[in-house]
């Protein structure tokens, strides 16, 4: 459960610092931290149930790519993301650039945490 909190509010501080850093996601003015916090969540469980079923369906076209599709497809989740929170992205091109920010954030995040509990040594 400790985890799950965890991996919340990653990803939570990594959308909040998106939006501070890049212009093309936003959320609304008033937003407060309810709504980063919903979208964090949803984030977090469109990555969860969503990518690894997007991730099988385009399998040919990310193995021709080297990977590279992957950005594509986080774009994608980014929008639905964005169409069910307070979100806004202003188009696919600004999802694939915030998506590859997020994907650096995120890696940057988890670094700073270290492995989760379920990976380390007993």
């Amino acid at each position: 459960m400790r985890d799950l909190l965890l991996r919340l509010l990653l990803n939570t501080l990594a959308l909040w610092i998106v939006t501070q850093l890049y212009g093309g996601i936003y959320f609304a003015s008033g937003s407060g931290l309810g709504d980063y916090l919903l979208a964090g969540l949803i984030f977090g469980l469109a990555n969860a149930l969503l990518k690894p079923v997007l991730l099988l369906f385009t399998l040919p076209i990310n193995v021709l790519t080297l990977g590279l599709f992957t950005f594509v497809i986080n774009a994608v989740i980014l929008l639905i993301v964005a169409g069910l929170t307070p979100l806004n992205v202003r188009g696919f091109g600004e999802a694939l650039i915030g998506a590859i920010l997020l994907s650096i954030i995120s890696f940057g995040l988890n670094l700073l945490i270290g492995p989760s509990n379920r990976h380390r040594a007993r």
